[in-house]
């Protein structure tokens, strides 16, 4: 079988649960290789996203595994076998491949919970906003990436943007409401657009203002990312040399404990929407 060059992250997701299924089997990789009758490098390809599994493979794995949450093995199966391509598809071997993987992540998403601290979230982000932050990046990108990256950004925004969009709590800092990204005129458009999206139904903003106390929980962004069920859920964070995937059941169960308490040190949507307003009048 034909290896794949770069698998998606969603692809090396399930080679991580299947991974993590042998090993709390306490079974090595040759030994679940022999199970399925193929070799201990096949095996490893498969956990590591480089190949895929079949269906019938990946419940006899299961199987073998003692694995009996029939939830999760649908769900397994259901990355394994899902054969679609997205829109993101025509952007790679143009764009880094973690832009693909976060619209592919958003497009698989069940709900979204973001926490936003120096910049408006890329999913609420105007264009012009969008095109002042990709600007501001160093090294300079040329015109053609920072189209192609704006682009992008806008396709994302239709995953909250429309008639099926997921539900999305998002808590936004007064600094991302404040500093001023490109000029006046986008700033005010920027916090415009935030009022227009708090009306929609699937979507809960709020905002911690710097009068607030309990700030030390909100202290660095976050993106928690629900899957079909909560152990296939992910956080995304950011980091100097790109987004990092976070997806172990500990971190899972820590960052949903974290989210609650910055939400619940955070204004109410109605005065969130108040004080937007507000600001947008200063300025």
């Amino acid at each position: 079988m034909v290896l794949r060059r770069e698998p998606t992250a969603r692809q090396v997701r399930l080679g991580v649960e299947l991974r993590r299924l042998r090993e709390a089997a306490g079974l090595t990789a040759r030994e679940a290789a022999a199970l399925l009758g193929t070799g201990r490098v096949q095996m490893s390809h498969i956990e590591s996203g480089l190949t895929g599994v079949s269906e019938e493979r990946l419940r006899r794995l299961a199987s073998h595994y003692s694995c009996t949450e029939a939830e999760f093995i649908d769900a397994l199966v259901t990355m394994a076998t899902d054969r679609t391509r997205g829109w993101w598809e025509e952007y790679r071997g143009l764009l880094p491949t973690p832009f693909l993987d976060l619209a592919e992540l958003d497009h698989y998403s069940s709900f979204r919970h973001e926490v936003a601290i120096l910049f408006v979230p890329g999913l609420l982000q105007t264009e012009d906003y969008a095109r002042a932050v990709f600007a501001s990046r160093i090294p300079d990108l040329t015109h053609s990436e920072l189209e192609l990256r704006i682009r992008h950004r806008m396709t994302r925004s239709a995953v909250i943007g429309d008639s099926s969009s997921i539900p999305y709590e998002v808590v936004i800092h007064e600094a991302a409401l404040r500093i001023q990204v490109g000029d006046h005129a986008t700033t005010r458009a920027q916090l415009a657009r935030l009022l227009q999206l708090s009306d929609a139904d699937n979507i809960v903003l709020r905002v911690i203002p710097f009068s607030l106390e309990g700030f030390a929980r909100a202290s660095s962004t976050m993106m928690y990312m629900g899957g079909p069920l909560p152990k296939l859920d992910t956080v995304v964070r950011d980091a100097p040399h790109g987004s990092v995937f976070i997806d172990s059941e500990a971190q899972l169960s820590a960052y949903r404990t974290r989210f609650r308490k910055v939400e619940a040190v955070s204004l109410a949507p109605d005065r969130s929407r108040d004080f937007i307003h507000r600001l947008a009048k200063e300025l």
